[in-house]
């Protein structure tokens, strides 16, 4: 594989908020939804997996949980790197396409399923608004994978919410979490965690 820092046009000393950005910004070019032309979608399509997998790797790394020379850190190894249909369901959760996230983690088979199918199976029941089977979900992944900062992460932001929001909804007497603006909060949360904004 290529020089993850080198796909990303990034130095290996670049700040997370820097890498995050330099991700961001290559999805947005690449992504295959802004190409008509099917074959120029397909060439999107292989570089957004090349930008995945480089952003992932580089995340193992700072994570310590890979080594510069691709091995792994002290035998953990990251169940996104495994599959690469997880970079797939990353990806159609960024862009919005929830129905073909779902779709994609139904076709994992319940043997297979790794901690990455967990957490992102939480963050399409998160979306929906479903905040206690997301939770379910993402402790599991936690579960399996417990150094892993990124479910970490996640778990905590949805317990702050759901503290937030019960604590506004007990002060103003009305229900605690059924507010479209809840929907919407939470979802731009699980998006931007996906894209890095909780610490990947």
């Amino acid at each position: 594989m290529k020089n993850p820092y080198e796909v990303l046009g990034v130095s290996p000393n670049c700040t997370n908020e820097e890498l995050r950005s330099a991700y961001r910004a290559l999805v947005k070019k690449y992504h295959p939804d802004n190409y008509q032309d099917e074959k120029l979608a397909d060439v999107a399509e292989e570089k957004m997996k090349e930008i995945n997998a480089a952003y992932d790797e580089i995340l193992q790394i700072r994570a310590g949980k890979k080594t510069e020379n691709g091995g792994t850190a002290g035998g953990t190894s990251s169940s996104t790197s495994n599959n690469p249909i997880y970079s797939q369901i990353r990806q159609a959760i960024q862009a919005g396409n929830f129905r073909r996230a779902s779709e994609l983690l139904n076709r994992v088979r319940a043997e297979e399923r790794e901690a990455d199918w967990f957490f992102l199976q939480g963050c399409v029941l998160l979306q929906g608004g479903f905040y206690f089977d997301a939770l379910r979900y993402i402790d599991k992944a936690c579960q399996m994978d417990p150094n892993n900062q990124e479910y970490q992460q996640a778990r905590e932001q949805i317990n702050r919410q759901a503290n937030g929001y019960n604590q506004r909804g007990n002060a103003g007497g009305g229900d605690s979490c059924h507010c479209s603006i809840c929907d919407i909060c939470t979802a731009i949360w699980c998006m931007d965690c996906l894209c890095g904004g909780c610490g990947r």
